[in-house]
Formats: structure tokens, sequence, C-alpha cells
């Protein structure tokens, strides 16, 4: 059966930046049939299922391509204690490690932060992760297209960011590559192809040269993407020049780990010729604006474009919103090249779709056209921060809320309508987060009494709060 959504206003997102003004689409399974003018539509499609979307905007769905679902546990309090941008560096991205989980509590926080994706228009998510095997079906079960990408690691007691000397587990490193063995032949094209797995190098001063050759080796063999944090902090950088004598990037590059199936996270501490290193390759790089501008760095967005990568966009922690991350990186990129015009919001847009899902390797997705995948969703206009919808792009960029999303589909099928997420219980998922992590965090205190209690964090245990020493949370670096 077609449907066809009629009435509305269409960002394509196509190369022409093309917006139907009273337009429709018309979907049948799993594609996009057609695209134009209403009357048009009605007249090509006259049996088809009518949508009336009048007083929508129909845009193509976000492609998140760098997140960590569980860390939905640390919202609110790993955003305050980054690690420092200058020297001594102890290693790890916050001074409180992440409660222990138990399988189901993982499950849950995934979930959450799974709905929080579908609730701001993502259709198509990175998941970068250990163990993903025990959330694996929860995430099929969210209706979102997903691309699972097991990590693998070999360094003892690995932590980013820490120059002291690398001691290297092979049996740790032999785990996480048959987890990525596991994981792909079991899930690799479930959902109707709406599932994938990559593989995930964790990052370079993680991972030693023999490991990331043989993982190069199986995402060459399973004919995959392959992700890795690159150039996150400035601690890596440090740890990669004590480790190898070199920059990180320059590092993989000598041993052929760049390639253009290849994500390089993050990006943002990187000298000038690495830039162009990912760029001969045809790299795509993972711009998470939200989460740098909250570490305080900010990548070179417009010279890796310049030279080659294919920019996208990602959450990383603690937040799924991509309403956000655009927003954020449009901000963050005008005000580093004090550039009041550029980029514009059509490019923004752009890197948080089409670009998506070209690094993801999803052919046919990212930009609304006939023929291609029926990812896409709907937001309401009829709002105080939208009206008058003038130029839709710009409004939306500029001024579009996570709640403003009305309507998910993905695949061709919804898994939001009006406002209700169909394929979880969000209200349950929801209360069952808040206890876990309360329980969480407050046997992570118990059992650690040296742990310092951020400040602000609400009311715990009297056992717990007796015991436990506060932390002040100021800037951990002052540096930018």
């Amino acid at each position: 059966m077609t449907l066809l959504i009629t009435n509305a206003t269409i960002v394509t997102g196509d190369d022409a930046n093309t917006v139907w003004h009273g337009g429709a689409i018309a979907i049948e399974g799993r594609r996009i049939v057609g695209l134009g003018k209403a009357a048009e539509m009605a007249a090509r499609f006259p049996g088809a299922e009518v949508l009336d979307a009048r007083g929508r905007a129909i845009f193509p769905g976000f492609a998140n391509i760098h997140t960590h679902l569980v860390m939905t546990m640390a919202r609110g309090v790993f955003e305050d204690l980054s690690p420092p941008h200058q020297p001594p560096f102890d290693g790890g991205l916050s001074p409180i490690p992440l409660p222990p989980m138990t399988a189901h509590e993982q499950k849950v926080m995934c979930q959450l932060g799974a709905l929080e994706a579908i609730r701001s228009g993502t259709t198509a998510v990175l998941e970068d992760a250990a163990g993903i095997e025990g959330y694996a079906q929860a995430m099929l079960d969210t209706g979102l297209r997903m691309l699972l990408a097991e990590r693998a690691w070999d360094r003892a007691g690995a932590s980013i960011g820490d120059p002291s000397e690398f001691r290297r587990d092979p049996a740790l490193g032999a785990r996480g590559v048959q987890r990525i063995r596991d994981l792909h032949a079991k899930w690799h094209g479930a959902g109707e192809g709406r599932i994938t797995v990559g593989v995930s190098a964790w990052a370079p001063d993680v991972c030693s040269e023999e490991l990331l050759r043989e993982l190069r080796a199986l995402q060459q063999e399973l004919d995959t993407v392959c992700t890795i944090h690159l150039n996150q902090i400035w601690g890596e950088v440090a740890a990669i020049k004590a480790h190898h004598n070199m920059l990180p990037s320059e590092f993989l590059d000598s041993i052929g780990f760049i390639h253009d199936r290849m994500i390089g996270a993050h990006c943002r501490c990187m000298a000038p010729f690495e830039e162009k290193v990912l760029g001969k390759h045809r790299a795509h790089v993972a711009f998470n604006s939200a989460i740098a501008a909250r570490r305080g760095l900010s990548p070179r967005v417009c010279e890796m474009e310049e030279a080659g990568c294919n920019i996208a966009m990602g959450t990383d922690n603690m937040a799924e919103d991509m309403v956000e991350v655009m927003r954020t990186g449009l901000f963050m990129e005008r005000i580093r090249r004090q550039d009041g015009r550029n980029p514009t919001p059509e490019e923004a847009l752009r890197w948080a779709t089409r670009n998506g899902y070209k690094a993801m390797g999803i052919a046919g997705g990212g930009w609304l056209a006939e023929g291609n995948l029926a990812d896409l969703i709907m937001i309401r206009v009829d709002r105080a921060h939208l009206a008058p919808f003038l130029r839709p792009v710009a409004a939306f960029v500029h001024q579009g809320q996570a709640s403003d999303v009305s309507d998910v589909m993905v695949d061709g099928a919804w898994v939001m309508r009006d406002g209700t997420v169909l394929t979880m219980d969000e209200a349950a998922i929801i209360a069952e987060a808040e206890e876990i992590a309360s329980r969480a965090w407050s046997r992570l205190f118990a059992e650690n009494p040296g742990i310092e209690i951020p400040d602000g964090f609400r009311p715990l245990p009297a056992h717990v709060a007796d015991g436990a020493a506060r932390v002040n949370m100021q800037p951990v670096s002052k540096s930018g």
C-alpha cells in the first residue's frame, strides 16, 4: 500500500537544496516512490492512503555517527569534569568512573538514549561500545537504523590520554576481536538490513600497532565500516608522541589504518598536516560539536572538509539530541572562522543527515529523493519560535528544538507518530532509568568512599552521603 504524505513543506536535502512548498511524498515499503507538488502526486498515486501534513515540514532524518548510549547514566555529571588540555596528563575523560552496571541496567540506559534519539529526529545511529550483544535485541526493537560498532583494545588498564608506559595484553585484544566477529555473525543484516555491524578500535593510545593492523584486516574481511576515537584530547596526542614519536593520525597512516571507510571521531586536537592525511584518504570525521563545546575544544571543520574529509555529526556522551548538535556545530564554526555567514544552515543540515548516511555506508539515505530509503521526520512549524516559517532550513537549524519533531519514519515504518514513540514504553523506561541511576551511583559512592561526589548531586542515602567527600565543579583546565 502506498502512503502519500501531502500538503507539507518538504526539505529534500538534495544537491540543489530543493524545498517543495505544498508538496507531497509517496512511500511504498521501505522506499520513497514519488516526490513533488501535491496535486501532481495525488494524480500519480490515486489509490494511496493519504496523510494530510498541513502545518508540518518534512526533513531527512538525522544520522548520529558517534554515540555511546549507555553514557546516559552520566548525564549532568561528566559534562563539567573534562580532562585537562595541558600537562600533566593522567589519563581518562573524567576523575569519576562510570558506575558498574548489570547487563539489564545497561540495556535500559541504552533504551533511554534511543528514546531521546527518536524524539529529536534521529533515524540512523552508530553505537560504539563494548558488549553490545547484551542490548542488541533491544536496539533492533527500537525501530532505528543502527550500525553497531563493537569495540576492541589491548592496553592493560586502558585509559585514554595516558602517556605512561604501554603494557599490552594480547588476550584482552583477542577477546575484543572475537566479540566483533560474534556480533557480526549474529546481527549484521538483521531487521531486513536495518542493523549492520562495524569495527571499533577504541583509540590509538589504547590499541597496539599489532591490534590496529588486525582490526584493519578484520574490517576488510567483513567489508564493513571502522571507527576510532582520534585526536580526541591533548593527553592522547601526548601518549602517541611518547609511545611512537608521532602524532595520532600520522601514526595510523604509517600502519595503513586510515581509509575511506574509516570514521575518525572528534579530530579536534590535530595538527594541520594531520587534517591533510585524513583528507588524502577521504576519511570521514564525526564532528561531535556539543560535547566538543562542553570540553572547550573545537576541530577545524572547514579545513578538514577542504582537505577532502566527509564531515558528519555525532552526539558522543550523555545526550542524543542531534538538533542541538547541528546548531552548535554551525555556531562553533562561525565563531572559530569569525564568519557570520559560513557555514550555511544548508551545510549544517547536510553534515547532520546526508553526510552521516554516507559515513555509515548506507546507500540511498540521508536525503529525500525518489528511490531513496524512507527515513524521514516531520516537524511542527506552527510554533512561536518557528513562525513565520520563511526559510525552512534556516528556521529549523537556527531556531528548531527537538520537541518540534512530531513524527519519525525509519525504513518506511513509523517509530513515532504525533509525538508518541511506538516502539518502546517510554514512561516505563524513564521511570526505571531513574531508579537504576540512583542505585548505580549510590553503589559507586558507597563502595568507593574516596571518590568525591560532585557538587549539586541530588540527595543520596544517608550512609553514602555521610561518608563521601565532594568535588567542587570548577574547570579542570583554564586553557582553551
